[in-house]
């Protein structure tokens, strides 16, 4: 909602209600909808809407006409301003409750509104970082339309790419898929040449691939433009999501000695893939990258992977992670960008450095993030997976299941 909020927001209204003191804003949706985002992102002070019946502790969907009645006492109390200018949509004015105390209204017409330009990402008070929800387009009555039409035969599509990724091999697999709708972009460092002597000199262990996390398909889309197996390795995984899935993938646990020695124990298997994020961001940000991968070879490549849906989200906080793959691969044409970088080597940083090798972890882990964030124009943040559930679910991303208790992704 937030996201959709804000694409709607006009710069020149944005501006007007800036240079005013305090802000009270009334909405005709349910005020529980819209009343965290106009305070958190638009800073208003008081919101009046529509109140939602509850029973039993939970909305049913049925409309109270009351309004916030709590705001209006605190305007009528004089909390706020006494020289208020109300500002409104409607032709008539219907909320004479609270524009009954403005000192003037205008009145904006649906002509005013479109001609209004958008308000820019830079100029949002607050950064819109992490968002929730399933809906990637804005639900205008066309475009809901032609996504209702599109839904069962995308749904069919879905599985049929996923039953061919399953069952085909990566040569045969890639031009099917590409013929269904995937576009898929690969590009390789100026020097892989040499990236490729350095690995087959390291013949004694496989090699690390570090990437950002967009999406559960993150590690396969890795193996499609390589064209061999890889193993995944990943914060939390769905049940489901690793029974489909065409590579091996190992769950980490979050702790730090256990999951070393068995990522080493896998580098001796096969080249492996890991997301240090630990879990996904669908804006242009990169979260805290954990320095784990930092110490476990000599040589690592940086990943930079970007995505982009016109229908559906792959990810989500709230939902069923199971269907995360399933709705990625309904859209028309799920699109990913995948970019190889320059080697890193970690005892580079070592030598004729007065750090300890704690400190080293973290600058390595930092650089890597940098040199992603910097090809893929995102910006580098210190955010974590635990303050992007905080964000959206109002918890630490860790659920109970059974008697055991598991992260989220």
């Amino acid at each position: 909602m937030p996201k959709f909020f804000l694409e709607d927001v006009g710069s020149e209204i944005f501006d007007v209600i800036n240079k005013g003191g305090k802000k009270m804003g009334v909405s005709n949706l349910p005020r529980v909808m819209v009343e965290s985002f106009l305070k958190e992102y638009l800073e208003i002070d008081f919101v009046a809407g529509k109140e939602l019946k509850i029973f039993n502790g939970y909305y049913i969907g049925l409309m109270d006409e009351t309004k916030n009645v709590h705001a209006l006492k605190q305007i009528q109390e004089g909390k706020g301003s006494s020289d208020m200018i109300g500002i409104t949509r409607f032709n008539h004015i219907l909320d004479h409750e609270i524009f009954s105390s403005c000192k003037e209204v205008y009145v904006v017409s649906q002509g005013d509104k479109r001609s209004w330009k958008n308000l820019a990402k830079e100029k949002y008070p607050k950064p819109l970082i992490f968002h929730d929800g399933r809906l990637a387009l804005k639900p205008t009555p066309s475009e809901s339309l032609a996504m209702l039409m599109w839904l069962p035969y995308g749904l069919i599509l879905s599985v049929i790419r996923i039953i061919l990724a399953i069952s085909l091999p990566f040569k045969i697999a890639t031009p099917i898929l590409t013929f269904s709708g995937i576009r898929l972009t690969s590009s390789l460092p100026e020097n892989s040449h040499s990236n490729k002597q350095n690995r087959a000199e390291a013949h004694d262990h496989g090699h690390l691939y570090v990437c950002n996390h967009r999406t559960l398909l993150d590690p396969l889309y890795i193996s499609f433009t390589l064209q061999k197996n890889l193993i995944g390795v990943t914060y939390s995984l769905s049940r489901m999501s690793e029974i489909l899935s065409p590579i091996k993938t190992v769950r980490l646990t979050r702790n730090r000695d256990k999951d070393s020695k068995m990522m080493k124990q896998l580098l001796q298997q096969g080249d492996l893939v890991v997301c240090p994020e630990g879990t996904t961001c669908r804006e242009k940000y990169l979260l805290r990258f954990s320095p784990l991968f930092s110490e476990m070879c000599d040589e690592i490549t940086p990943v930079a992977l970007d995505s982009h849906v016109s229908m559906f989200h792959g990810t989500t906080a709230s939902g069923l992670k199971c269907l995360d793959p399933v709705f990625f691969l309904t859209n028309p044409f799920p699109v990913y960008t995948v970019q190889y970088l320059n080697q890193v080597c970690p005892k580079k940083y070592l030598q004729g450095s007065s750090e300890n090798v704690e400190d080293c972890r973290f600058h390595v882990a930092n650089h890597v993030q940098e040199e992603i964030g910097n090809t893929l124009g995102f910006e580098c943040t210190k955010l974590t997976r635990k303050d992007k559930y905080i964000i959206l679910a109002g918890n630490e991303g860790v659920v109970k299941d059974g008697k055991s208790f598991t992260n989220q992704q």
